[in-house]
């Protein structure tokens, strides 16, 4: 028996397993018994009982072997259940199953992501929808796989699409551990607890069936649980009848504004994840009764997924025309204010059952319609209980009584609005925005102040309240943020500067002396005084600084100046005109002149402690204007005219101290001025170099471009304020009298007097723009393949630029421009321009070396670009000594045809003088141009 069973088929199920099982155990009883009768007659009891011995181990094994394979037969049978409903995969019309552990499908992420939802895997998605942990599964007791329509479902729980499938209210199976009475194993072939589906049957007419079947019991449900569904909402005396509604709407449109539970009106309704609408309270009670599902579809739902109908329908809604059911009363209302007229028939209630007894006299008026002397008259006791009250409670502050009984009035009445007005202004905020918000919501939208006037005009016409301030006040707020506005005192005073702390915005030509002979000035300027700006700064960043102080335990500190570490910037721009030119005649360019507040620190314990350091050294929002004029910055003469007052403040300010109230107590401010943020143009404007096209390439160093170019490397900064002021002194008086050629060699290319003191470094925008340009030559020159012929014709080169523009703009969405600026250099210096270019150049070799070029660069852009290379790239400054050598290699050989005596002078500065400007000042991102250039789009608008 036990052979004839092991060649059964796997498909024969399991109950007669079990018997077999059975008949196996009675076999080796009978057996036992008969070795026991075999022993006591036997002659040879120990050849039998040996014989006996091994039949029986033979049917334990047996046994065993016939346990494994039920399990693995059971086991089977469940990879063909789904894990969340039990439903057979063979009777799913999707004849699709997904893992129920492992991450989730393509489509099903891309869904996820546009949700924004974190969820990853899906058995965090079963749990969030079918509240069914499957973490702790094991294979021997639980599928693990579930079926496409539980996966449609969660599908639509996050899609928030209408729930069109019948979903069981008993739907997710808890799974047993397999036993003689498995349901399993007797019914894997259509699912547990499941009515078996007619197979004989073909596809399309058993899809049929199901349906109509499932359409039957949903509607039995429906039927069966409409009475107990209102029972359980038994809200009657609470919501409106749809009888009430003044006119007749056709069935379907009550239906859609009237509750799925307890037919009535909806009030305050929710609707669910399925789209159905209820009262919030009809649909509550529901769920806490009945289970987490909604009552119309069975599709599951929680309290937590319940939303406020789209704000269309709200407003459709309260605009229904519902009859007042009070006798003597036939008025017809909206929806939305019946509440309201309600309550004004109990209060006519109210006033005629406590109405007051009049005694004779003439009529008794209404409160509201009485003078203030009759009013405190009318109301002294009232006013007398509430006083006592606050007396003992309150503390005496009878106001807060007072306006709390106003709010919760206001409450009680539904009338929400003007209580929030009310609490609004109890916490002092007011109904009005602030001037200073005002100010901000006019600058930052760059409104004319005759453009916020009539913006102010209409909001007020148009509420009938001041939401906006008008323009005097914002005028007076603008008074705080602007110099002028705080007292200050100079120990010692400022040389040739006035004493007078309240001066706002400065004509930039004041004090200029104009005279006939006079070089003449035609030019606006517009300027504040420098001591004045600094100390409006210092103020606007008052809570930083006494936060910093707090933070390194600074906050009694009392001793020695503050130091001031300031960045400044100056650029020209062009194209400035007015839109409708009638204005003076002045240039199309301007000038603006900037500064920045860097760093604060404190002498303290023998060492330099920062309060404060500038997050974002290169935004606009920290970079204060100064002084801004219309005119050209290369006229050299308009420039000094207008500047040199700010120059000469500047000067006087370094050797003196501020005295500035700050957090209640008199402060010393000690200032240092450092020029960083200006391009190399401006730079040999303001220290008297020759222009950017002269022998004496660098505004660092003193050497020409033939010494750069054959040692681009090793090259130390020489130059400075101080010897640029001797050497235009030597300029000036030839004391050698030597020849023009001899006393330029002296000088090293300095042949005007400086005027503004700079900081010998590297401008980083300026910097990569530069390069930038210099590679957009070198692509040109490798697609016409100079290095064969590089003394091609003017032509020819046109031709090479036009090729690189056109494949640029096709590959790169690049398109040509004509001045070389920030944006478009950042998108061309990147490995897949360097990708695009090689496409139009032959040669492999030339690949090699332009990748090698464009790599090596992009290694060293960081350490230049960063506000502090040291924390942010600090492999990348090891390796840049090294990286910048090989780049000098590289262009000296590979690139010889373009390099051979010259070299641009970005690309000098670029490879000499980074480490050492960086060992100097820590960083040279932070101390660049950008926030004066980000900051001229502002003056541009």
């Amino acid at each position: 028996k036990v052979r004839s069973f092991e060649k059964a088929p796997p498909e024969d199920s399991c109950p007669k397993i079990n018997e077999k099982a059975e008949e196996v155990v009675s076999l080796g009883k009978a057996i036992v018994m008969q070795e026991d009768t075999a022993i006591s007659t036997s002659k040879k009891p120990c050849l039998m009982h040996r014989e006996l011995r091994s039949d029986m181990q033979t049917v334990g094994k047996d046994a065993n072997n016939l346990k494994s394979k039920e399990n693995a037969a059971h086991q089977a049978k469940l990879q063909q259940l789904c894990r969340i409903c039990g439903v057979s995969f063979k009777t799913d019309r999707y004849k699709r199953s997904h893992p129920v552990h492992g991450p989730v499908d393509n489509e099903t992420q891309a869904l996820l992501r546009k949700k924004e939802k974190r969820v990853t895997s899906w058995p965090e998605l079963i749990a969030k929808v079918f509240k069914t942990d499957v973490r702790g599964d094991i294979d021997t007791i639980h599928p693990t796989h579930f079926c496409h329509n539980c996966w449609s479902i969660i599908h639509r729980k996050f899609s928030n699409a209408p729930c069109e499938v019948y979903f069981p209210r008993n739907s997710t199976m808890k799974w047993q551990p397999h036993s003689l009475n498995c349901e399993v194993c007797g019914t894997a072939h259509r699912g547990v607890k499941r009515k078996k589906q007619p197979l004989n049957l073909p596809l399309g007419k058993r899809l049929k069936v199901t349906a109509q079947k499932i359409k039957g019991m949903k509607n039995r449900a429906l039927m069966k649980n409409k009475n107990l569904m209102k029972r359980i909402a038994n809200c009657k005396n609470i919501h409106l009848s749809t009888k009430i509604l003044a006119v007749d709407y056709p069935a379907n449109f009550v239906k859609s504004i009237s509750c799925q539970v307890c037919e009535h009106i909806l009030a305050d309704p929710v609707e669910t994840t399925c789209k159905h609408l209820f009262c919030r309270t009809c649909i509550l009670k529901c769920l806490k009764v009945m289970g987490s599902y909604c009552p119309s579809c069975r599709y599951p739902c929680f309290p937590t997924d319940l939303e406020s109908p789209v704000k269309s329908f709200l407003n459709i809604l309260n605009s229904l025309a519902v009859r007042c059911p009070m006798k003597e009363c036939d008025e017809e209302v909206p929806l939305g204010k019946y509440g309201r007229h309600i309550s004004s028939h109990k209060e006519a209630k109210e006033k005629e059952a406590y109405a007051h007894i009049n005694k004779g006299g003439r009529p008794r008026q209404h409160l509201l319609s009485l003078t203030r002397r009759a009013q405190k008259h009318r109301l002294r006791e009232l006013k007398l209980q509430v006083k006592a009250f606050a007396e003992k409670e309150e503390g005496g502050d009878v106001k807060s009584v007072c306006l709390t009984l106003f709010l919760l009035a206001l409450r009680a009445r539904n009338e929400h609005r003007q209580a929030d007005e009310l609490e609004a202004i109890m916490q002092g905020k007011g109904s009005g925005l602030h001037p200073a918000v005002c100010l901000a919501i006019r600058v930052n939208t760059f409104l004319s102040c005759s453009q916020y006037h009539k913006m102010y005009r209409t909001v007020k016409a148009i509420t009938g309240r001041q939401i906006f301030q008008p323009l005097h006040a914002l005028r007076t707020a603008e008074k705080a943020l602007l110099p002028g506005y705080h007292p200050f005192e100079w120990t010692p005073p400022l040389k040739n500067v006035s004493t007078n702390t309240e001066v706002g915005i400065m004509d930039g030509l004041s004090g200029l002396p104009l005279s006939v002979d006079d070089y003449p000035v035609t030019t606006i300027a517009k300027r504040f005084r420098y001591d004045s700006a600094l100390v409006s700064a210092l103020m606007d960043m008052e809570e930083d600084i006494l936060e910093g102080m707090k933070s390194q335990d600074l906050d009694d500190y009392l001793n020695g100046p503050f130091t001031v570490v300031v960045k400044e910037s100056c650029d020209g721009m062009g194209d400035v005109s007015e839109k409708h030119g009638c204005g003076p005649a002045v240039p199309e360019k301007a000038v603006r002149f900037s500064f920045t507040l860097m760093t604060i620190t404190i002498a303290h314990d023998n060492k330099n402690v920062r309060i404060f350091e500038e997050a974002k050294p290169n935004s606009e929002l920290c970079c204060k204007p100064l002084c801004l004029m219309l005119a050209d910055e290369s006229d050299h003469e308009t420039l000094t005219a207008i500047l040199s007052p700010l120059i000469a403040e500047r000067e006087a300010m370094k050797s003196s101290v501020l005295m500035l109230e700050m957090g209640g107590i008199l402060r010393a401010f000690k200032f240092i001025f450092r020029g960083t943020g200006y391009d190399e143009k401006l730079v040999r404007e303001v220290e008297g170099l020759e222009a950017s096209g002269s022998t004496y390439i660098c505004t660092l160093c003193d050497a020409t471009r033939l010494e750069a170019s054959q040692n681009v490397v090793f090259h130390s900064i020489t130059r400075s304020h101080t010897e640029n002021l001797e050497r235009y002194e030597v300029w000036r008086s030839n004391p050698y009298h030597e020849s023009v050629e001899e006393l330029r060699d002296r000088v090293k290319g300095v042949s005007a007097k400086p005027f503004i003191e700079t900081v010998p470094s590297i401008d980083a925008l300026h910097c990569d723009i530069g390069n930038a340009a210099e590679f957009y030559k070198i692509f040109q020159f490798e697609i016409g393949e100079a290095y064969k012929n590089p003394n091609a014709l003017k032509e020819e080169r046109k031709r090479w630029q036009s090729t690189l523009d056109k494949h640029l703009r096709k590959k790169m969405n690049l398109k040509p421009i004509m001045r070389m600026n920030g944006n478009f250099a950042r998108k061309l210096m990147t490995k897949e321009t360097v990708e695009a270019v090689c496409e139009l150049i032959k040669s492999e070799e030339r690949h090699e070396a332009l990748r090698e070029l464009m790599d090596l660069y992009l290694k060293m852009k960081p350490v230049w670009r960063s506000s502090c290379p040291a924390k942010e790239c600090p492999e990348l400054l090891c390796q840049y000594s090294f990286n910048s050598q090989r780049f000098a290699e590289l262009l000296s050989t590979k690139f010889k045809y373009r390099y051979e005596g010259k070299i641009t002078n970005y690309f000098h500065k670029t490879l000499a003088h980074v480490p050492e400007i960086i060992e100097r000042d820590g960083s040279i991102g932070a101390w660049a141009s950008e926030g004066n250039e980000s900051g001229n789009k502002l003056f541009r608008r």
